[in-house]
């Protein structure tokens, strides 16, 4: 669903039926945070999800704020169920899941071709 930020997440819900504005993020739901809209503006969830699909990385959100004077952030770790380990870099994932081949197969070259 389309977040206030105009971004894509699976963890963003909103219920406008029949004049109904119901809006939540599930992930900070899920983790017992508070959610305000202007969280979804710099939320990193949205950009992880667009370029690591990886159904076994799990988010653990937090809200952070860098001064006092600032409003809260979403930080974001993430841990691979699947091979019970911390992420480090989410947008890549852990590297076991979905193993990239390492090499590439090349054609040969038939570039004699006559006219």
């Amino acid at each position: 669903m389309r977040t206030p930020a105009g971004k894509e997440c699976r963890y963003f819900y909103g219920d406008y039926f029949r004049g109904r504005n119901n809006e939540e993020c599930r992930l900070l739901k899920d983790a017992g945070l508070d959610w305000q809209p202007r969280h979804c503006q710099a939320c990193p969830v949205p950009d992880i999800l667009l370029a690591n699909a990886c159904e076994n990385l799990r988010f653990n959100p937090k809200l952070t704020r860098p001064l006092l004077v600032l409003p809260s952030r979403v930080n974001i770790s993430a841990d691979c169920v699947k091979c019970a380990c911390a992420v480090a870099e989410p947008r890549i994932g852990c590297g076991q899941c979905h193993s990239l081949p390492f090499t590439f197969a090349v054609a040969p070259d038939d570039s004699d071709t006559s006219i």
